[in-house]
């Protein structure tokens, strides 16, 4: 028995020596498990979530500036309704007539007034012709009584015609102010009306402003909700290739172990338990510890100097 070792186990013992050397003298090539190819990228819904956002931003913009013209013209046919409801007060009254009445009324009046003085006067003049042709009536008393009896109805009617020229003027004018009364009414109505609808215009832009951000926003959302899912069943299987590629990597290490534990266990040397795999630990720690142990096994049988260092 040489170093302690039964004489069957020298070969075995020499050929673990030699896999240990040669396993532990190669390189583990990390770059199969290591770098961005076992990060998932960004899931084609992401980008699409992203783009559209993207190109929603300010899309609702011009259903704002529509609101904003809406208002402002609500603002200016409201304040004309209201200048319109003021100027009612002025049409009413007793005096609304005035401003309607003709500039021109009185040259009317005085051309009329002149023309039936002149026809009551051709009237008078025709009376004391009348009075020549009969003997004894120039001058007499039936003269008198004729010429009295027609100015005083030339005096009536005279009156008469100014009072109906008057009254005409007035009734003209006082329909006209009636007219305007009602143009203005109209006018002031039709204003509130106007500005009404547009105060309802503007705040249905406003509401489809509101309505074009929130369903843009439920959009970009629920894409980006369905990219993440599938970003992340993504990096879920590359994650799972990461894993198994390590663990190749390390298998070489983990197979020497249980090799060194079977001839240790022959010997009845170190238990195979302190050789075992750790139970789920990253794999440069299981290779680390995989190392130590295959390394005291080493000196278990051949007693030399520690092979990983002093």
């Amino acid at each position: 028995m040489a170093n302690g070792l039964p004489s069957y186990l020298e070969d075995t013992a020499k050929d673990y020596a030699k896999q240990a050397t040669a396993t532990y003298s190669a390189p583990i090539d990390t770059s199969k498990f290591t770098g961005a190819q076992f990060v998932a990228g960004e899931d084609p819904l992401q980008t699409s979530a992203i783009n559209l956002a993207q190109q929603g931003v300010g899309s609702y913009t011009p259903y704002l500036q529509a609101a904003q013209a809406g208002m402002t013209a609500a603002g200016t046919d409201l304040a004309a309704a209201r200048t319109a409801a003021g100027g009612l007060g002025a049409l009413t009254g007793p005096t609304a007539y005035q401003p309607f009445m003709s500039p021109y009324q009185q040259d009317v009046i005085d051309a009329s007034m002149t023309e039936f003085d002149r026809q009551s006067a051709m009237r008078q003049q025709a009376i004391r012709d009348q009075a020549l042709g009969v003997p004894g009536a120039f001058g007499g008393g039936r003269e008198g009584v004729q010429q009295a009896e027609y100015q005083t109805g030339s005096d009536r009617n005279r009156a008469m015609m100014h009072a109906g020229l008057l009254q005409q003027g007035y009734g003209n004018a006082q329909q006209a102010a009636q007219q305007a009364f009602a143009n203005q009414q109209a006018i002031a109505a039709g204003q509130l009306g106007l500005g009404q609808a547009q105060q309802q215009l503007g705040q249905q832009q406003m509401n489809l402003s509101n309505f074009q951000r929130a369903g843009l926003g439920a959009d970009v959302g629920a894409l980006g909700q369905l990219g993440s899912l599938r970003q992340a069943q993504t990096q879920a299987g590359l994650t799972a290739q990461q894993q198994a590629h390590q663990t190749a990597a390390y298998e070489p290490y983990g197979r020497l172990a249980q090799y060194g534990q079977g001839i240790t266990g022959l010997t009845g040397g170190v238990a195979a338990a302190q050789y075992a795999q750790p139970q789920q630990q990253s794999p440069w720690a299981s290779a680390l510890s995989t190392a130590l142990g295959v390394g005291g096994l080493y000196q278990k049988m051949f007693h030399p100097q520690p092979i990983f260092g002093k």
